[in-house]
């Protein structure tokens, strides 16, 4: 039997865009789907801040901490997206029909050795400093009206 999303809520998640002193963005490709690229995100624990957990997914996935990096700016609403068919009812045990999204934009202030994906639960194979306009062609299809809107907010904010 089918399952209704619309009976689904969406999953709390904060996401990181990550830009060195260039403008470039952080972009990492997922260990469980080599070919798939996104950038640091994660759930919002319950009594959690969205700011408090976009700066403990940023440690958790790529070990960069609180003092590492400087906010920048933060998106004005919610991000949200659908899972396809095929995910639906497999991944977050069946909880979610998809994510909304709160995202920051964060700049690196430490070096590139600040990063570290060899973390206790990694997410990502490798990782690389990208163009913002590259962002939206390596994320997963699903995602992608995401990373659009992503980048048309916080791109002015980027070095030209």
């Amino acid at each position: 039997m089918p399952i209704d999303n619309n009976s689904l809520p969406y999953r709390p998640c904060v996401g990181v865009m990550l830009i060195n002193e260039d403008g470039k963005v952080w972009q990492g490709e997922r260990i469980d789907t080599l070919g798939a690229w996104q950038m640091p995100q994660g759930g919002v624990d319950e009594d959690e801040s969205l700011k408090y957990a976009a700066l403990r997914e940023l440690e958790e996935e790529i070990g960069v901490t609180a003092d590492q990096v400087e906010i920048l700016a933060e998106t004005k609403d919610w991000l949200s997206y659908d899972l396809p068919d095929e995910l639906l009812g497999v991944v977050w045990n069946g909880r979610y029909k998809g994510q909304k999204m709160h995202w920051f934009l964060m700049r690196l202030t430490a070096d590139d050795s600040a990063i570290n994906i060899n973390t206790e639960n990694p997410e990502f194979a490798r990782w690389q400093w990208g163009d913002i306009e590259s962002l939206t062609g390596l994320i997963v299809p699903f995602k992608r009206k995401v990373y659009e809107s992503l980048v048309a907010q916080f791109k002015p904010f980027l070095k030209a």
